[in-house]
C-alpha cells in the first residue's frame, strides 16, 4: 500500500517537474524572439481531427463517445442483455435489416450505440459489420 503511495507522489513530482522544464524552455523561445507567446491547447474535433492512424468516428470502441444515437432502430432495445451466440435467425434478420439499409459511414456509430445500450450484435453478423468497417477505413 505504502508502495503504491510512494509511486503515485513520485509520478506526480515527475510530472510536476517536467511540465515546469517545458514552461521555462517554452519561455527562452518566446524571450528569444523563436516564438511570439506560449502555446494554447487546442481542442480536437471530434467528428475527425486528422491526428488519429483511424478516425475515431469510425471506431467501434463505445469508450469514443458516451452519446447514444438511434438508427432508427429502437426495436433492438428488447434485445439488450442478450448474449451473441443466443439470437435466432429470425432475430439475426432484424439487425441485418437495419444494418443494410443504413449508409457505410454509419455503421461504426450504429455498433457503438449498440454496445452503449447493452445490446451484443449477434455473432453470424460481425463479420460483415467488420468487412464494411474495415473498407471504409481503407478508402476513407
Amino acid at each position: 500500500m505504502w508502495i503504491l503511495i510512494i509511486s503515485l507522489i513520485a509520478l506526480a513530482i515527475v510530472a510536476a517537474i517536467a511540465g515546469i522544464v517545458r514552461n521555462r524552455r517554452l519561455q527562452k523561445k518566446i524571450d528569444n524572439g523563436e516564438l511570439d507567446a506560449m502555446p494554447e491547447v487546442q481542442e480536437a474535433d471530434m467528428e475527425c481531427c486528422g491526428q488519429h492512424e483511424v478516425c475515431e468516428k469510425d471506431s467501434l470502441l463505445a469508450a469514443v463517445s458516451k452519446k447514444i444515437e438511434y438508427y432508427d432502430d429502437e426495436e433492438l432495445d428488447k434485445y439488450i442483455g442478450t448474449a451473441p451466440d443466443r439470437y435466432t435467425p429470425e432475430q439475426e434478420e432484424e439487425f441485418r435489416d437495419v444494418f443494410y439499409t443504413m449508409q457505410s459511414e454509419d455503421v461504426a456509430g450504429w455498433v457503438r450505440s449498440l454496445q452503449l445500450r447493452g445490446i451484443a450484435l449477434p455473432d453470424n453478423i460481425k463479420d460483415e459489420v467488420f468487412l464494411i468497417v474495415g473498407e471504409r477505413r481503407i478508402n476513407h
